[in-house]
């Protein structure tokens, strides 16, 4: 019988909220390198291993390259496993992101994001996530230590599902949240496996006893093929992300959905965001809008991939006027904003006609202000009387 759940809150990082929800999923195999900001997650998850309190191979690898090529031969004979990077190691690791999706295997991953070089940085954006975006793999962005915990827990749900068989990639900000402490309810490890139990069912594994061949070469005749599976798999599981959104409430308590949703019902000027300082700021701009007689609202973005365009397209459906805040960039692009560009097009296709405005903001953690924020609206709001908008982005915070 499920026993009654009980909750332990404690003060964690993301970072250790992203080690505490692999421990609870009882994960099979660990490979990761160290790299800033992702390094605590693996040395809180060797602790564990250490002391007993996870049964788990741990595999200290040489590179991040080495990491997750360990945890593609590990899913593949059937194992459940779970790894980390940032920046660089991300980068090190992409060809192997392809393999990954390619093969169909359910690694889950967690993403703390940072700048890339050149010149070095150590801070928080979300550059490095945005260069993963193409690779195939679902991908999450989460705004508290709690949606990362809870939400690394379901990534197992998601990814495991034989109607998806995907990777997952739970993204969160670098320093301002993987540093940071929050308070977190962590659940029982046993209630947790008991809602995702260890299943590995029909999906192809690597085994002597039932030889199989895994990533031979693809003639033109059967990579494009292949290659098509792996994005109906990817858009198809939206189902299932809605789904396991849904037990998951009723099991846990806490409520997720693939947008959320700040004051946006009688909102005239919209802002969208994605992870957590960028939200929370966003959000606190709302209310003092409110309060001068602005009817200002956020969507923040939770699901990135598969991208969930038909939700942010209702979510502003009563907006006059959308803000875009990206925190990376897409150089070279005609708009510089990658999360903005995959908007207008989504928008485009579905025949919204939204005046949409672009900010880049955050970059390498640059200082963001609620007063930023607050005055990115009443720029919104000049546009819309105007009938005149920019056709570049607005870099908030850049100095001149």
């Amino acid at each position: 019988m499920q026993r009654q759940l009980t909750k332990e809150r404690i003060g964690l990082t993301s970072n250790y909220a992203a080690a505490y929800a692999a421990k609870a999923a009882d994960v099979d195999v660990i490979a990761a390198y160290p790299i800033t900001p992702q390094t605590t997650i693996i040395e809180k998850l060797a602790e564990f291993v250490a002391d007993g309190e996870l049964n788990a191979e741990f595999i200290p690898v040489e590179s991040e390259h080495s990491a997750l090529s360990a945890m593609v031969g590990a899913s593949a004979v059937g194992a459940r496993v779970f790894t980390a990077t940032s920046a660089q190691g991300l980068e090190y690791m992409h060809e192997v992101l392809h393999i990954a999706s390619g093969l169909r295997l359910p690694i889950v991953m967690a993403t703390p994001g940072r700048a890339l070089s050149a010149p070095i940085s150590i801070h928080g954006d979300y550059q490095d996530i945005m260069n993963a975006r193409d690779t195939g793999w679902i991908i999450y962005i989460a705004s508290t230590a709690q949606e990362v915990y809870d939400t690394i827990i379901q990534a197992y749900k998601v990814a495991e599902d034989p109607r998806v068989l995907l990777p997952v990639m739970v993204s969160y900000d670098g320093f301002l949240m993987s540093h940071t402490v929050e308070p977190v309810d962590i659940y029982p490890d046993e209630y947790v496996r008991n809602y995702i139990p260890k299943f590995i069912g029909n999906r192809p594994r690597l085994s002597p006893n039932e030889p199989i061949t895994m990533g031979p070469i693809a003639t033109p005749d059967w990579y494009y093929e292949i290659k098509y599976q792996v994005i109906r798999a990817n858009k198809d599981s939206r189902v299932i992300i809605d789904e396991v959104n849904k037990s998951f409430t009723e099991r846990f308590g806490n409520q997720y959905d693939v947008i959320e949703r700040y004051m946006t019902d009688d909102a005239d000027y919209v802002l969208i965001t994605y992870g957590g300082a960028s939200t929370g700021n966003a959000k606190e701009a709302v209310n003092k809008l409110r309060e001068n007689g602005i009817r200002a609202g956020v969507v923040r973005i939770r699901l990135y991939r598969p991208f969930p365009a038909e939700d942010i397209a209702k979510a502003v459906e009563g907006a006059k006027v959308i803000g875009v805040i990206d925190r990376a960039l897409s150089i070279g692009n005609y708009i510089e904003g990658p999360v903005y560009n995959d908007i207008a097009s989504a928008f485009y296709t579905l025949g919204v006609e939204k005046p949409l405005v672009s900010a880049i903001h955050g970059i390498s953690q640059r200082a963001m202000y609620i007063n930023d924020f607050y005055q990115f609206v009443i720029k919104l709001k000049d546009f819309y009387e105007s009938k005149s908008y920019p056709k570049n982005p607005i870099y908030l915070g850049l100095r001149e």
